[in-house]
């Protein structure tokens, strides 16, 4: 099941003011050519992303495994022009063949097993049209997250003001343990995480298994190539295998 910041309605309707849109999101929408382009998220959640997409005229669907942040994501601005599906990465289908799959904002490492990436995987090769690209991204492993991972964040809407706290619990092999808290005038939530960090050499090889070829892998938003002593993410671009 997704993290209590993601399924409960108080915290989805915050995301959006602690996860602003950002340089990420940047790099995703310029992903979109300027011909109308069907599009698929995985883990759309309150649905920023996809939302552009559709305000710039492409045709795209949401998937997100939390029913509250579709809740939200259709009551956004340019929310009726998206199809929003209920579903998790590892299972969606549909008959639809997709130009530009993308899975952002590390949604890829919610997925904890191989069994799971696979899955996942599948998932991509499946839905994509000749000549469709995927684009999805991992932290790298190798860069130095316990140090930059803490974060107190203040998020303030009209007649409210929230304290976000978050952090790092454990780093044990590849998965890292986190907490995020809530502080409300009248209440606490609390949310605990826990994400996978598989190497670069990992991912790609399970790429390669579910019939998924490598165009390139970048080490950041602007489109530098990856460096594995320097480089916070991994992006990977990929395409089906001829």
């Amino acid at each position: 099941m997704p993290d209590n910041h993601y399924v409960h309605p108080r915290l989805a309707a915050l995301y959006d003011l602690s996860c602003p849109w950002s340089r990420d999101r940047d790099f995703y929408l310029s992903l979109a050519r300027s011909e109308r382009m069907r599009i698929l998220e995985i883990g759309c959640g309150t649905g920023l992303l996809s939302r552009a997409y559709a305000r710039h005229g492409h045709l795209v669907t949401g998937v997100d495994p939390a029913a509250a942040m579709l809740d939200v994501a259709k009551a956004k601005p340019f929310g009726a022009d998206v199809d929003w599906v209920h579903a998790f990465a590892q299972t969606y289908r549909s008959d639809r063949r997709f130009d530009l799959i993308v899975m952002t904002g590390h949604a890829f490492q919610v997925l904890l097993s191989d069994v799971d990436t696979a899955m996942a995987f599948e998932t991509l090769r499946t839905h994509l049209a000749p000549g469709g690209m995927a684009v999805f991204e991992s932290r790298n492993p190798d860069f130095d997250w316990v140090e930059v991972w803490d974060e107190d964040v203040v998020i303030r809407r009209p007649g409210e003001t929230v304290r976000q706290s978050c952090r790092l619990l454990s780093l044990r092999g590849e998965r890292l343990t986190f907490e995020l808290r809530y502080r409300f005038a009248d209440a606490e939530l609390v949310s605990r995480s826990v994400l996978r960090f598989p190497s670069r050499a990992h991912v790609e090889a399970g790429l390669t298994a579910s019939g998924l070829r490598v165009d390139a892998v970048l080490g950041d938003w602007h489109g530098g190539p990856f460096d594995p002593k320097t480089s916070r993410e991994m992006i990977f671009m990929v395409r089906a295998s001829d």
